[in-house]
């Protein structure tokens, strides 16, 4: 027997015509871009369905692909509504990938249409050099360059909410594909049901905890996984947004987060590292007494960095782990309340985690003897299932090696599970240094080697060797001023650390190699300091 409920649209544009009907108001603010502009979520919405109906003249049909080369700003937000709402597929492209790369995913795609920042358009050129990515539309003030669009050239009269239609639930209404740290990047397409069940988990208290009260500022970039569905998130709670276009170094965040009066914040830690130390300079200069969370994702964090956050300057701090595959939340470290009169340091050690599954995410980890036990010591690879969980990939028929025979998605991070069922990752798989049979974390020595006041970035990757097959390295970028000695620094981790799981060498580099979105590139540190790995 089926229940006798109404099958109502779990679509973006039943998010965003809630948010024009009950916050018309609230507004998206755009910052970097002159004078803060601001729109209310009507306005938006407003927006978003000219933008729809602009496609549909232009022949964009439902499926086609539309991409975007934006920074964060209200335009792109617009979009991100619009262009589903047309029955298209909205296709984030990140700028800071290598032409050749972008041109690659272009292909993949199979785009139809690019929107596109002006300050943009030299990477689109090299694009088109490449592979034509379709119709340029410009999001920018002014006439487009000859033979593009202007964004404002699609907006003709608005057509009413009718045209801010509902596709089926299961229809695909973004593509992402991955930072290609572990191999070539792959297309994950997002249905409209994921995305709205996501997008309902990110305002769980439990979760990030986004309420209509909130004003909330994505550091995140939009192209990096939908901005970790925080515009979604946000219209669906009626929090404010503030958008800070092109300006993301540390004082033009603490400048956003004052003037705005930021409750909520996230990014990866190397964008967290840069505003700890511009606090760290003149504490008494940035007011971040309006704070409520600031979310680190994308990679673990550092403890240095969240004791640095939250015992110097207040500012209270939140772990969250995902991926491009899992939409991206999957899990989130908030503090369980029998923890709550725990000693302040296994508070912080709990919440540096990655935490424990948000709603609809179910975790288990594979070792090599099969699922290990949530003990907190074993390690395993993490997999994981649910509902905004990708079950293959765009473009590639047929079962992928990544997805279980009993249908889990195997992430390749190498973690421990605790007996509240909190994650910790210890490493990649593909970055864990394998010793004589033994698994050594990179990231923990990395932890370890950035809590040194000498170090300013550490990474850690393996190399050969004849006897061990793999030992730990190393590769540090001290901060200015300083220079300490490898022997200092591998004293420095023997407390916490048995003898063998110590690097053997320590090599100083003046800046460690970058992803584009801001993980260290270890492939190339282990081409330039050891060679090929072993088997």
């Amino acid at each position: 027997m089926r229940g006798l409920m109404m099958e109502g649209p779990l679509t973006l544009s039943a998010i965003l015509r809630r948010a024009a009907t009950v916050f018309p108001r609230r507004d998206v603010v755009t910052l970097g871009y002159g004078p803060p502009r601001r729109a209310g979520y009507a306005e938006v919405a407003a927006t978003a369905r000219r933008l729809s109906a602009g496609l549909g003249r232009l022949g964009i049909q439902p499926g086609d692909r539309v991409a975007s080369l934006c920074m964060n700003h209200d335009r792109h937000m617009a979009a991100y509504f619009g262009v589903p709402a047309a029955g298209a597929i909205m296709h984030t492209l990140n700028p800071r990938l290598h032409a050749d790369d972008l041109a690659a995913i272009v292909r993949s795609a199979g785009d139809r249409a690019v929107i596109v920042d002006e300050a943009l358009l030299p990477v689109l050129d090299a694009i088109r050099e490449r592979v034509d990515p379709g119709v340029a539309i410009v999001a920018a003030d002014g006439p487009a360059p000859q033979g593009m669009l202007g964004f404002d050239d699609l907006l003709d009269d608005d057509p009413g909410e009718d045209a801010l239609a509902d596709p089926d639930e299961l229809d695909a209404a973004f593509l992402c594909y991955t930072s290609g740290t572990t191999g070539a990047p792959k297309g994950v397409l997002y249905s409209h049901r994921a995305l709205v069940i996501h997008a309902l988990v990110c305002v769980h208290g439990d979760a990030f905890d986004v309420r209509e009260a909130d004003t909330v500022l994505p550091v995140v970039p939009m192209f990096h996984v939908m901005a970790w569905g925080l515009p979604f998130a946000c219209a669906m709670s009626g929090a404010r947004m503030v958008l800070p276009g092109p300006a993301v170094d540390p004082a033009s965040v603490l400048a956003a987060v004052a003037e705005e009066r930021v409750t909520i914040t996230a990014g990866v830690p190397t964008v967290w590292l840069g505003v700890l130390a511009a606090l760290d300079v003149d504490p008494g200069a940035h007011d971040v007494s309006s704070l409520k969370w600031l979310i680190i994702g994308g990679s673990a964090a550092p403890r240095v960095l969240m004791e640095g956050l939250e015992r110097r300057h207040g500012i209270p701090c939140m772990c969250a782990w995902g991926m491009t595959e899992t939409t991206p939340l999957g899990t989130a470290a908030r503090l369980p309340p029998d923890m709550a009169a725990a000693p302040e340091d296994d508070q912080l050690t709990l919440r540096q985690s990655q935490g424990r599954p948000v709603p609809f995410v179910e975790t288990r980890a594979r070792g090599e003897r099969g699922m290990i036990p949530h003990d907190g010591r074993t390690m395993g690879e993490l997999e994981v299932r649910g509902p905004f969980v990708a079950s293959g990939y765009f473009g590639r028929e047929g079962p992928t090696e990544q997805i279980t025979d009993d249908g889990w998605f195997r992430t390749g991070d190498i973690v421990t599970i605790d007996e509240r069922e909190v994650v910790r990752i210890t490493d990649r798989e593909k970055d864990l240094v394998k010793s004589g049979g033994e698994w050594i974390s990179s990231v923990a020595l990395e932890n370890a080697l950035m809590g040194h006041p000498d170090v300013a970035e550490a990474a850690v990757i393996a190399i050969p060797d004849e006897r061990w097959m793999e030992r730990p390295l190393a590769v540090v970028v001290v901060r200015d001023g300083a220079a300490p000695t490898p022997e200092e620094l591998i004293d420095h981790l023997r407390p916490s650390f048995t003898p063998w799981s110590l690097p053997d060498a320590v090599e100083f580099v003046d800046a460690l190699p970058r992803t584009a979105t801001g993980k260290f590139k270890k492939a190339e540190l282990r081409e330039r300091f050891g060679g090929p790995r072993p088997g």
